[in-house]
């Protein structure tokens, strides 16, 4: 074994330029791979540390007429809950409403929120706070589209329980900077208490936030969902994008192996009175052919250690400064941050290494298993077999 591995050490570095073309590719790809899947990670690390932050909470408690994905919902899709249900829940209310922010026409979604609430990182503590008639937060996407900012009053109009329009000036107390559009796009939040005065809906709820993530909440004509079922499109996004980078770079790294594969077998076809001379000297074919699977295995070796050099200072210069992401990204509707910060875990860098070395030894043994079938009187003679 270790002689195998000596004779197949020197037989790539004799080869020179041959041997660093193979190994700069191949290290490329690997570099590549775990890039790339880092970014997607960090990611989805931060997607969903954010959105449970800012807007999931523990876990939603729906009422059953709302869809989240229907705003025709809104109206209808709110109610209360039986007395004793609502501990640990934080209720919110949502209403749509029309802003009008020097004399345009805004469509907004009014969200009614407990002040007092800690949950989410939203500065509700502020709409209690302060000494405006209706006080309300708005994130800064937000902000951009109505051209407001703090201390700005602007005139709205919403709908009470009965569908009646009515209209007042609310004041904007804060602008908040958040990466989760759900929160920010088309969203003012208000004092619950405020809100359930204005429409004369008292107690009544669209959603519930859970305080503390747990077991699924069992209430009739309410609909329970976990963190994990909030997340799921984003979860969905997130496959989808490992999925369509993997044709990237897995096309890169089938360059990379057939450049390997075509260089064995040139290899062979010139050696074939050096595996000649090894069989005559007492070498099965087996060893032979293990030779070379093992010459050709210590390229995917060799582009790891290259790809170490020159790509651990660059995984730690991204994981400590981030990637900085276009600004058009963040509107995108999905949750995603102006840098982003790659993560590189153990299972990530030892499956890559993993997939490559087994990629090349696979690919250096296709060509190796003529040997076996090599005739060594010939060989030894220089007729070309």
């Amino acid at each position: 074994m270790k002689l195998a591995f000596i004779l197949a050490y020197k037989n790539l570095v004799g080869s020179g330029l041959r041997t660093w073309l193979n190994v700069s590719v191949l290290s490329f790809a690997f570099v590549l791979i775990i890039f790339y899947n880092g970014m997607i990670d960090g990611w989805n690390e931060q997607a969903r540390r954010d959105g449970i932050a800012w807007e999931y909470g523990g876990g939603q408690l729906l009422n059953g007429q709302y869809d989240p994905y229907d705003p025709f919902t809104l109206q209808d899709g709110h109610g209360v809950l039986p007395a004793g249900e609502n501990e640990g829940l934080i209720p919110v209310l949502m209403r749509q409403a029309s802003l009008y922010p020097e004399g345009r026409m805004l469509s907004v979604t009014l969200k009614g929120i407990d002040p007092s609430q800690t949950t989410l990182e939203l500065p509700t503590h502020l709409l209690s706070e302060h000494s405006a008639n209706l006080p309300v937060i708005i994130g800064k996407r937000m902000a951009e589209a109505a051209n407001l900012e703090a201390g700005n009053e602007v005139l709205i109009r919403w709908r009470d329980k009965d569908g009646t329009y009515d209209a007042g000036n609310v004041t904007v107390v804060d602008v908040f900077d958040t990466n989760v559009p759900a929160v920010d796009n088309g969203q003012m939040w208000i004092s619950i208490h405020e809100l359930w005065q204005m429409t004369g809906l008292e107690n009544h709820a669209t959603l519930y936030i859970a305080e503390t993530p747990g077991n699924s909440i069992d209430v009739k004509g309410w609909e329970f969902r976990s963190q994990k079922d909030l997340l799921k499109d984003l979860s969905d996004i997130i496959e989808m994008k490992k999925v369509s980078g993997s044709i990237m770079y897995l096309l890169l790294l089938a360059i990379a192996l057939l450049a390997i594969f075509d260089t064995q077998v040139l290899s062979i076809f010139r050696r074939q009175r050096e595996i000649g001379t090894y069989i005559a000297l007492g070498m099965t074919r087996l060893r032979v052919v293990w030779l070379f699977t093992i010459e050709g295995s210590m390229y995917s070796l060799l582009a790891t250690a290259v790809g170490c050099v020159y790509g651990i200072p660059i995984f730690i210069y991204l994981a400590t400064a981030g990637i900085g992401m276009p600004t058009a990204s963040q509107n995108s509707g999905v949750i995603m941050a102006a840098r982003i910060f790659p993560v590189y875990g153990a299972g990530l860098i030892f499956g890559t290494m993993v997939l490559v070395v087994v990629s090349a030894t696979i690919v250096s043994f296709l060509p190796s298993r003529k040997i076996a079938t090599m005739n060594p009187v010939d060989a030894l003679k220089g007729k070309m077999q």
